[in-house]
């Protein structure tokens, strides 16, 4: 039987701690090449595009994720988990949580294997859905003290704020401005759709880890080039993604795209992460394909651990 999962169920089943400890299951995988993980891909249409991505975790599962770029206010997407042997669909989640939840827990994965241990303080510039699964993954892998928040909307901001107090229970307060947001925090967070860069480098202090969610291409990126000049420790979730955006961001600028690591090496010991405590580390997350599949998988077990 195919199991179906809308938004409600998917919030229900789903917290923080299980979504952080599936994503760093997920990357070590891509890592391992377990996990097979192309870069998206999109069909042109009239007025929008059908985006795909796919994955398979050979010998146990594979499946994919689809959404569209047209707009619609009730626009939703769409993940499907077929079992490996059989082919058959065991699994459908349709809405936005599965997908939020997928990005906010490869960047907790990112705060726990990059940002200092004794991090607490988090600013967060964006006020949406992926800045929240952000700042809540975040509070699964750190005990956070205080959390930051600007967005240009000032009632969306107090929102927000209102919303960590009560459902994270950390203080938190909006600010206003980005400079305000990011001043001395131990964790920075990025989750924006502007096409210009919202943070200038110079406002971050020493030892600050940075998690960018929003564009990355040549010619649309919420940060400039002066972030990955601070950044002693560049990390992305899958540099396949980062240079397949068109025009891409950092396979574009050679200096970036040679010190650009794989965060599933990190994980693994393969390559270094941070290595002293006033060194700045950014992550920039593409969005490892794959990956809302593999979160569906742990869903179902969850669920049937559950029964």
């Amino acid at each position: 039987m195919t199991l179906l999962f809308s938004d409600p169920e998917v919030t229900a089943a789903l917290d923080a701690a299980t979504t952080v400890a599936a994503m760093r299951d997920a990357l070590l995988a891509a890592h391992a090449g377990r996990l097979v993980a192309p870069p998206r891909a999109a069909a042109p249409l009239d007025g929008g595009r059908m985006v795909l991505t796919a994955g398979h975790l050979t010998g146990e599962w594979y499946g994919f994720r689809s959404y569209d770029t047209f707009g619609h206010p009730r626009g939703e997407q769409v993940v499907v988990l077929h079992d490996g042997r059989t082919g058959a669909v065991r699994a459908v989640a349709v809405g936005e949580e599965l997908g939020s939840r997928r990005t906010g827990g490869l960047g907790g994965v990112a705060v726990d294997a990059l940002a200092r241990p004794d991090a607490a303080t988090l600013g967060v510039i964006g006020s949406g859905r992926q800045a929240w699964t952000q700042v809540w993954a975040a509070a699964a892998v750190r005990p956070l003290r205080e959390v930051t928040v600007h967005s240009r909307s000032a009632a969306r901001r107090e929102t927000f704020a209102a919303r960590v107090r009560a459902e994270l229970g950390v203080p938190a307060r909006a600010v206003d401005s980005a400079r305000a947001a990011v001043r001395d925090r131990d964790v920075v967070v990025l989750a924006t759709t502007s096409v210009t860069p919202v943070l200038d480098a110079a406002d971050l202090a020493p030892g600050t880890h940075v998690n960018t969610v929003g564009f990355k291409q040549l010619d649309r990126h919420e940060f400039g080039t002066d972030l990955l000049d601070a950044a002693d420790v560049l990390v992305t979730d899958s540099p396949a993604q980062a240079a397949a955006y068109a025009p891409p961001m950092l396979a574009a600028l050679p200096p970036y795209a040679e010190r650009l690591r794989d965060l599933g090496t990190v994980l693994a010991g393969a390559a270094p992460g941070r290595t002293g405590a006033d060194q700045v580390s950014v992550f920039c997350s593409t969005g490892l394909a794959g990956t809302e599949v593999f979160l569906l998988d742990r869903l179902v077990r969850v669920g049937a651990a559950a029964v």
